[in-house]
């Protein structure tokens, strides 16, 4: 081959066809030189290295076209599975889209009724707050109204029993509430009650009882004009004792039986006539009276008489519960002038009634009665906060 290629016949290019095959030169004249061996067998193995090389780019081709068709076959079968698993994956997702819309609608609906339930407890323990507020406000209202009536019944009336129960109900009901604001308010009651506690014990009741029981006796006092006043309690009678001296066994003698019988008949004497002294004295009888008034007094103005002195008692017995001493001193000190100058005094019933109503002026009604300022500003300052 390298004979053939420097020889001087190959020097030219050689002309090629449209297939690109090199064109055989023109057979040479008869005249010419004869070919080479060597140069056909150069051409026999080139041939055959090009037959190898197909059949060896055919065999890729195929190898590679195979390798194609199973790995389109395999990229088909992946993109079907795919296919299958984005349709199942939209699927699911389209229901897992749904489950949340669902899902939000019903957190909306919890979020709504949780707000709408916040709201509410708010509202109630606003609304706790002031019923419990209010509540002790009215506790608070009614504790000071029963106090100021209490210490008005106090000053007024000197009702100390009642402002002591008024004050311990009102220590109960805070007790009830058990609240610790209101420890100062219990503790200024709890003083209120130590200072009513310590006040001296005066029975009102007992000597408005026995005012009563004089007014009870006022209808059958008798006045110095009735037509047949009262007596003085009648001395007893001294009789004289006739003894009689008998032995047993002996005669009387006729000098001790005649003095007997004179002794009996002077002891008849006497007692006719004391009896009938005492009867002419019921007739005539003289007594001292200072007001000539009481003497000329009607049947019908009697009646005036008595009902005045009950009148007297009646203001004297509200003067006693109001504890007003000098009201009450003034009309006890009229009833029983009223009594000396109207009714007689000789009489049992006008002299019970008399010292009765001694003993009742003798009482002590200057009495100085606490306030319950203590409580009633502890209860204020507690409300003006």
């Amino acid at each position: 081959m390298n004979d053939m290629q420097n020889s001087p016949e190959n020097t030219h290019p050689q002309p090629t066809n449209e297939a690109g095959n090199v064109s055989q030169p023109a057979a040479a004249p008869a005249s010419s030189t004869p070919p080479r061996r060597s140069g056909g067998g150069g051409q026999a193995v080139l041939f055959g290295c090009v037959i190898v090389l197909a059949g060896l780019l055919g065999a890729q081709w195929w190898y590679s076209h195979q390798e194609l068709t199973s790995l389109r076959t395999e990229v088909a079968k992946r993109m079907q599975s795919g296919d299958e698993v984005s349709n199942e994956t939209k699927i699911i997702a389209k229901s897992v889209q749904e489950a949340v819309t669902e899902v939000q609608g019903k957190v909306s609906v919890i979020e709504s009724k949780q707000m709408e339930a916040q709201s509410q407890q708010l509202a109630l323990e606003q609304l706790y707050q002031d019923l419990f507020k209010r509540r002790d406000d009215w506790a608070l209202a009614e504790i000071e109204q029963v106090l100021s009536t209490a210490s008005q019944q106090l000053q007024l009336a000197g009702n100390v029993s009642g402002a002591l129960i008024a004050l311990q109900n009102a220590d109960a009901r805070l007790a009830r509430a058990d609240t610790p604001q209101f420890v100062k308010i219990r503790r200024a009651i709890a003083n209120d009650i130590e200072r009513l506690k310590a006040l001296p014990n005066l029975d009102l009741t007992g000597i408005a009882l026995r005012i009563d029981s004089v007014i009870g006796q006022i209808d059958r006092m008798p006045l110095l004009a009735d037509e047949h006043p009262a007596q003085a309690a009648a001395e007893p009678k001294n009789r004289p004792v006739v003894k009689r001296a008998a032995k047993p066994g002996a005669a009387a003698t006729d000098e001790p039986a005649a003095e007997e019988w004179t002794a009996v008949w002077k002891a008849r004497w006497d007692s006719w006539s004391s009896e009938m002294w005492s009867d002419i004295r019921q007739l005539v009888r003289i007594r001292t009276v200072d007001n000539d008034d009481a003497l000329l007094i009607a049947p019908s103005q009697a009646y005036y008489a008595r009902e005045n002195l009950k009148l007297r008692l009646l203001n004297a017995r509200l003067a006693l519960l109001s504890r007003n001493e000098s009201a009450f001193r003034s009309d006890m000190v009229a009833a029983q002038d009223s009594i000396a100058r109207y009714f007689d005094t000789r009489a049992k019933q006008t002299q019970t009634a008399q010292a009765i109503l001694k003993q009742v002026q003798s009482s002590n009604l200057a009495i100085e009665m606490p306030t319950l300022s203590e409580s009633l500003n502890a209860v204020r300052n507690f409300k003006a906060r």
